[in-house]
C-alpha cells in the first residue's frame, strides 16, 4: 500500500518557461533510464525477490522513484506552461506540442515514446540487481 502526500518532497517553482530545457529533461521522465522505467523496474522485480528484506527495499526504492517522477514531471510542466507559438517553434518543441500540448508525456529526448522494452525484469536476482545498478548509473 502506498500513502501519497499531496506535496512535492522538494518544492519546484520555476518562473520562466524554457522549452529547450524541457525537451532535454523529458528524457529523465520517460527516457530509457528515466524515472518511469526505474519505478516500474523496481516495483516489478520485487515479486521474484527471494529475500523479504530485499523485496521490501525494492518496494521502497520503486516508491521513491515515483516521487522522482512527480518532481521531474513538475519541472517539465513548469518549463512549458504558457508558451506562445514563437517559443514553441524556436525551441523545436512543435512536434511534441502537436501531440501533447503542455501535457507531460513519457518520452526520450529524441522524441521516442517510453516503452517497457527499455527495462528488464528477468526473475534472476543477480541479473535484475545488475540491471538496476546499470540503469541508475552506478556502474563504471
Amino acid at each position: 500500500m502506498f500513502v501519497y502526500e499531496k506535496r512535492l518532497e522538494y518544492p519546484i517553482k520555476i518562473k520562466n518557461t524554457n522549452p529547450k530545457l524541457a525537451a532535454l529533461i523529458i528524457s529523465q521522465y520517460g527516457g530509457p533510464d528515466g524515472e518511469l522505467g526505474a519505478s516500474l523496474r523496481y516495483l516489478s522485480q520485487r515479486f521474484s525477490m527471494p529475500y523479504p528484506e530485499l523485496k521490501g527495499l525494492l518496494t521502497d526504492i520503486g516508491t521513491e522513484e515515483l516521487g522522482h517522477l512527480e518532481m521531474v514531471g513538475t519541472l517539465v510542466h513548469q518549463l512549458t506552461r504558457n508558451l506562445n507559438e514563437e517559443q514553441i517553434k524556436a525551441a523545436g518543441f512543435d512536434a511534441y506540442f502537436v501531440d501533447h500540448t503542455t501535457g507531460v508525456f513519457p518520452q526520450f529526448a529524441s522524441g521516442t515514446p517510453w516503452t517497457a522494452a527499455t527495462m528488464q525484469v528477468t526473475g534472476d536476482t543477480i541479473a535484475d540487481l545488475t540491471e538496476d545498478l546499470a540503469a541508475d548509473g552506478a556502474m563504471a
